[in-house]
Parts: C-alpha cells; structure tokens; sequence
C-alpha cells in the first residue's frame, strides 16, 4: 500500500498537484524555457534556438515517472530530464540542441523548480490561513463575554471567556501568516550560478542573463548562488513547522473542549464528516485530529532541514538530496492543517449554556483563588490559604457548594464577619470572567488591524 494513500489523507488535492511529479518536472521546464529566452535576448543563442527550445518544455510530452525512475541512478532529476529535453530539441532543430541547458547545473534547474512550487504552496497556506484568521476573530469578538473554564495541567481552573481562548489561537497564527510574508522573498529566489555558482560559462553575460530569467519567472535574483548557503531557505521552512505547531495547538485545545463529556465546542457534522466505522453515535473532531498529525510530523521534517545544513563546499552531497526528499511533505501537512481547521472554523458549534454547566458542576472552586485573597486582607496570605484548602475539601466531601461551606466558616468567626457581603459577588461567574473579556476586546483591536494589513497585501502570484 502506497504512503501517499495517507500523505493524501492528511492533506489537500490543491497542495498534492503543486508538488506532483508532473508540476515539479514541469517547473523545471519552465527554468529552461526562461534560461534559453534570456540567453537569446543576451545574443548568446540565436532566437530561433531559443523558440526551439521553449517549444518543447511541457512537461506532459514527457513520460514523467521513467524520467523519475532513471533519476535514482543519475543521481539527479535534471540529468535525465535535460538529456530527454536535449534530444526532443534535436528531433526539431538540431543546432539548438546544442544550447539546452546551456551554462546551468543541475541544481539550478532543481532549485529554482521547488522555489517556483513552494511559492504556489505558500499562497495556498496563505489564502486559507487567512480565511481561518478571520473566522477565529468573529468568534472572538461574539463570545468576547461567553464565559468559559480556564485548565492549567489539565484541570479546572478559573473562569475566562471563550473570546479571550479564540484570541490565544488566532494571535500567534496572525504572527506566523506575519513571519511567513516575510520569510517568503528571502527564501524564493531564482538559483542560477552554473557549476560552481560563478556563470563562468556564460562569461560577462551571464549577471544579465540571470536578471532577465528573474524577471521572467518573477522572482528576486542575487549574485552569490545559494547552492550550499540554504539559511533563507531552511528558515522558511521552519516558520512552516512552526506554523503547524500553533495550529496543533489550537487543533489540541478544540478535540479537547470537543469530547463528549466536555462538549463546550463541535466541529461541523453531517456528509459523512467525522463518523465511526462501528459507533453511529460519534462525531469525531477529524479536522482537529489532521491539525494534530502535521504538528506530530513537522518537528522531524524541520530538524532534517536544519541537519542538511552543513553542506560541502560548493556542492552538498548527500544532504541537500536530505533536504529535497522532507521538503515537500512539509508545506503538504501544513496546507492540510490550515485547510482543515479553516473548515472547522467556518461551522464551528459552540454551546454556551455547556461551558457555563460546567463551571457550575464545580462547586464555586474556580473561585477559591478569588476568595482567599479576601481573606488574606483580614488573616494574612499564608492563614487564607491554608483554611481554603480545608473549606474546599469541605466542598468536595459534601458536596456542597464552596460558596455556602465559606460563608459557614466566617459566619463562625468574629474577625471574618465583617467579609459576609463582600463574598458574594467572587461566586459571580461573568463577574469572574470580566478580566479575560477586557483583555480578548482590547486585543481584538490589534489583532483585527493586523488582520486587515496582511489582508491588503496578499502573497504576490
């Protein structure tokens, strides 16, 4: 059974056709066809030879997969790729034959095909990350006062809103989408440096050869060939594991609020979405768990890119071979986890009337903070803390509410007496979650404006 039966499972079609064998091979016509007009415009081949040329770079002329297969024993994709171009020329022009290729190496060819397909990836991330963005700031803003249980290692402990959780996803995602747009045109560029990254070949042309192949494929170009000097690139590549780790994040706390026994949040239901083979009952958070699967993958991917790093001299080997094989499945897990939770979020079910039900079913001990600083303004930090604990295994042994046990023990006591009014209101669930909603509404500001900058300059095409 193929792996890529699961790698499509946990992704989309759009980012599997970006780097499918025919897009990748594809791009790499396309590097020649731009090579080949920009020598001729440079008077380095005739025109002619250059239509020639650029004539036959579609990829679907080609058998694709043979020239994969043939791949593993060149030790290269462009070997046999540019010997099949070479002679596909020659059945039409033979003396331009002469000039496919010509001046360039194979990683030229190589690296400039996964910039041109990276790019298409990125504006896939992008588009959906920004529709998913937008979706957690609406729902944000609309349950800005919905109260909420906060949980530190797992268990219940103060109340918030689900406006300010909302704002604790889409905050470090806005900064990733930032990161990501600023990564982006330091890491695609066109490479073009010839067999040791001088242009030796194309002698004083080949700087202007180089700028008008950029300018065609629409990509910066710098004098110093980047084929062992991979910074930008494996630094983009960590911003989109990084990315996948926020969206595991966000992907953790949603199945989590989304079990059954919590039912605070849902993902959308219905189609045939998140069933069971044998239980008709469930509605499994499946969006959450494909989130979940490239935040589990992408530290392994990342931690590769950053080990291919240290490559030999002026041609790596071996591990920019490293690099190629993880770079792909990558972009392909994060644009499944953006699309994924994009969708969630879309139809996300929140059911306010459950998350207040499961403050109350506590008893009042979200409040036990809150009221043990009032204490502690009349009996000292250290004396409320300990008579706190005790009243709150009161509340649990008899299950009482921790609001009556409380008031029983200053009731008996003189010097607490004076607090009996004061203790009310700390059992106030939106009383309690008041500090959360003023920081998610003044963080929603900030976070919409941010919003609508990174909305107004999308990733060029």
């Amino acid at each position: 059974m193929s792996a890529f039966i699961f790698e499509g499972f946990l992704s989309t079609p759009e980012v599997l056709e970006v780097f499918s064998e025919a897009a990748v091979v594809q791009a790499m016509m396309d590097f020649e066809a731009a090579l080949a007009q920009a020598q001729a415009d440079e008077g380095l081949m005739p025109a002619g030879c250059a239509q020639a040329i650029a004539g036959v770079c579609k990829a679907d002329l080609y058998d694709v997969p043979a020239l994969i297969a043939e791949s593993g024993r060149a030790g290269s994709l462009a070997i046999p790729l540019v010997k099949k171009l070479t002679d596909t020329v020659a059945l039409f022009d033979k003396p331009a034959a002469g000039y496919v290729h010509w001046g360039s190496t194979s990683q030229d060819v190589i690296d400039t095909a996964m910039v041109l397909v990276t790019r298409r990836a990125l504006q896939l991330i992008d588009r959906d990350l920004t529709r998913l963005n937008a979706d957690l700031l609406r729902l944000a803003r609309a349950h800005a006062h919905s109260p909420v249980l906060a949980r530190t290692l797992m268990q219940p402990a103060q109340v918030v809103t689900l406006g300010y959780k909302l704002v604790g996803w889409v905050a470090p995602l806005l900064r990733r989408q930032a990161r990501l747009r600023e990564a982006a045109p330091r890491a695609l560029r066109l490479q073009l440096g010839g067999a040791v990254g001088t242009l030796s070949a194309m002698g004083p042309k080949g700087p202007a050869v180089a700028r008008r192949m950029a300018e065609a494929l629409q990509l910066p170009w710098s004098p110093l060939a980047w084929h062992t000097q991979r910074d930008e690139w494996v630094a983009l590549g960590s911003e989109v594991g990084v990315l996948c780790g926020s969206l595991g994040k966000m992907a953790r706390d949603l199945s989590l609020m989304a079990q059954g026994e919590i039912a605070e949040l849902a993902e959308p239901a219905g189609g045939g979405r998140g069933g069971s083979s044998a239980m008709p009952h469930k509605r499994n958070p499946v969006s959450s768990m494909v989130a979940l699967a490239a935040a589990t993958r992408a530290p392994q991917r990342v931690a590769a890119l950053l080990a291919s790093m240290p490559q030999e001299h002026e041609r790596g080997l071996g591990n920019w071979q490293a690099e190629l094989a993880e770079w792909a499945g990558l972009f392909i897990s994060a644009h499944g986890a953006v699309k994924a939770l994009a969708d969630a979020a879309q139809g996300l079910g929140v059911d306010e009337a459950r998350m207040r039900t499961n403050i109350e079913a506590l008893q009042g001990l979200v409040s036990a903070e809150a009221v043990s600083m009032l204490l502690a303004s009349t009996m000292g930090k250290a004396a409320a803390h300990a008579l706190m604990e005790s009243l709150t295994r009161q509340a649990l042994a008899s299950g009482r509410h921790l609001r009556d046990v409380t008031l029983d023990a200053i009731t008996r006591d003189a010097a607490l007496a004076g607090l009996h009014d004061r203790l009310a209101p700390l059992f106030d669930i939106d009383r309690a979650a008041e500090p959360a909603a003023r920081i998610a509404l003044d963080q929603l500001e900030t976070l919409d404006a941010e919003a609508r900058r990174l909305q107004a300059s999308p990733l060029p095409s």
